[in-house]
C-alpha cells in the first residue's frame, strides 16, 4: 500500500522523516524517475533513487539501537568538508540500513548520543512537541550563584525566545547539573552566556531516560536491546 515516501524510507531505516523531508526539497530523490515532491506517495517496490543512486529497500526487519558516548572534537554529520572526525566513523557497519543519529551535540560538546536503524523513531525523539528531556553536566568559569541559578529557572529572553532549566542542581568547583526539555543550537551554552558565565566543560550525561554509565570511556558504543520514548 503506498505511503508518505518521507514515512517509507524512515520505516526501512533510509533516514529520518525529517532528513527526507529536506532530500525532496532539494530534488535530490525520484520515484519511478519522477522527481519527488513533498506530499507525494510511494511503495517498497517503487524504483526509488537518491543523488541517481537507486535505493534498496529490504524488508523490514527488527531495528537496532546504540548508544555512544561522543568525545570532543567530532561532529555530528557524516562526512566533512575539513576532514574533521565524525560520529559516525567508529559505528559498525550494517547492511541494506544506516545509523541515524537522534539530535545532535556540538562539536565541543561530550557525552551521551544516541542511533538507531529506526527513522520514524528518530523523528518522534526529535519532534520538540515530546519535550524529550536532556540533561547535563557543566562547569563554568565562575560561581552559579543563587541568584544566576534563580534567574536560570526563571527564564531568560535569547534571541530566539524563552529559554529556562527545568532543574538546576549545583555542585563544587563551578559545576552543575541542569536538566532542559529543549534542544535549540547551543541553548545550554547560551543559558549560561546570558548570566555572564562561560562554559569551559559541557557533557551530555542523560537523555530521554537513557543514561551514559559512570566509567564508560569516551569513543566507547553500547548496543541497546530497546529504545522508546517511554
Amino acid at each position: 500500500m503506498p505511503e508518505r515516501l518521507q514515512k517509507l524510507l524512515a520505516k526501512h531505516g533510509i533516514a529520518s522523516r525529517r532528513q527526507v523531508e529536506t532530500w525532496i526539497t532539494e530534488k535530490r530523490i525520484t520515484v519511478n524517475g519522477e522527481i519527488a515532491k513533498l506530499g507525494c506517495q510511494a511503495e517498497a517496490t517503487d524504483t526509488i533513487t537518491l543523488n541517481d543512486e537507486a535505493l534498496v529497500l529490504a524488508p523490514t526487519k527488527k531495528h537496532q539501537h546504540l548508544m555512544y558516548n561522543k568525545p570532543c572534537g567530532e561532529i555530528c554529520t557524516r562526512e566533512d568538508p575539513q576532514g574533521r572526525p565524525t560520529v559516525f566513523d567508529n559505528l559498525p557497519p550494517l547492511e541494506n540500513s544506516r545509523w541515524i543519529n537522534i539530535g545532535r551535540l556540538d562539536v565541543n560538546t561530550e557525552g551521551l548520543l544516541l542511533f538507531t536503524t529506526d527513522g520514524d523513531l528518530a523523528n518522534q525523539f526529535m519532534h520538540p512537541k515530546n519535550e524529550v528531556p536532556r540533561t547535563y553536566l557543566v562547569k563554568t568559569t565562575d560561581e552559579i550563584t543563587a541568584e544566576r541559578k534563580k534567574q536560570l529557572s526563571k527564564g531568560v529572553k535569547l534571541e530566539d525566545g524563552m529559554a529556562r532549566f527545568d532543574d538546576i542542581k549545583l555542585l563544587e568547583n563551578q559545576q552543575a547539573i541542569v536538566t532542559l526539555h529543549r534542544g535549540k543550537n547551543r541553548e545550554v551554552r547560551r543559558l549560561f552566556e546570558s548570566q555572564g558565565l562561560k562554559v569551559m566543560r559541557l557533557k551530555r550525561i542523560a537523555f530521554a531516560g537513557v543514561t551514559l554509565p559512570k566509567g564508560m570511556p569516551r569513543g566507547d558504543l553500547m548496543i541497546l536491546q530497546t529504545l522508546s520514548l517511554g
